[in-house]
């Protein structure tokens, strides 16, 4: 069986592949940090978060990613000025991937956009269950255990990925970055702080009168 998997937004527009997907080629993570929570506000759709506001990220390496349709719907969003760049599909705003700079080669991708894929598998049999959980400091209600301090286990874990990704080039070619300049590929929108400060109420941890 190929270790392909296909990546496809909600509606179908935009498609892509992550190459060679196995558990020991990812790391996988539920964040529960007030960013993540209030991106997915901002897009419309916390239907993507658990009861406690978490998100199913799988963490990958750059160069396994390919869009191969949709390109020209990619756009991103960054709750601040020197924030993560969280590119989505403007057409149904399905997040594609969360990233830094080419620098940390890694792309977050929440796993919604492996289940609208139409040879979609069980997150679970094709990555693992998640290693971890992360943030949960910000969760909504009582933190899930484990997730307000991650294991040693698991951060080592993170860590070795992020450095054999490094050493070994992983980030080129980028999905989201252009190799020559270093600049994203495709527009980015930074939210005001007035924006940001709208979200906030939504996301967790919220005050017990809430």
């Amino acid at each position: 069986m190929s270790r392909d998997v296909e990546l496809q937004c909600r509606c179908g527009k935009v498609h892509g592949w992550l190459r060679d997907a196995s558990p020991d080629a990812v790391n996988r993570a539920v964040c529960y940090c007030d960013d993540c929570q209030a991106f997915l506000h901002h897009l419309g759709r916390a239907d993507l978060l658990d009861e406690h506001g978490g998100t199913d990220i799988v963490q990958v390496a750059p160069s396994a990613i390919s869009f191969d349709r949709g390109g020209e719907l990619v756009a991103a969003a960054r709750l601040t000025p020197k924030g993560l760049y969280r590119w989505y599909a403007s057409c149904c705003k399905t997040p594609l991937g969360n990233t830094l700079t080419p620098r940390l080669p890694f792309v977050g991708i929440v796993t919604e956009l492996f289940q609208q894929a139409p040879s979609a598998r069980p997150c679970d049999e094709v990555f693992g269950a998640p290693r971890g959980a992360i943030m949960g400091k910000f969760a909504i209600g009582e933190p899930p255990p484990g997730s307000v301090r991650p294991s040693v286990r698991f951060l080592a874990h993170a860590a070795r990925k992020l450095l054999g990704w490094t050493l070994r080039g992983k980030a080129w070619p980028h999905p989201f970055f252009d190799r020559a300049s270093g600049n994203p590929k495709y527009p980015i929108t930074v939210l005001s702080a007035a924006e940001r400060e709208a979200l906030r109420p939504l996301c967790g941890p919220r005050p017990a009168h809430a």
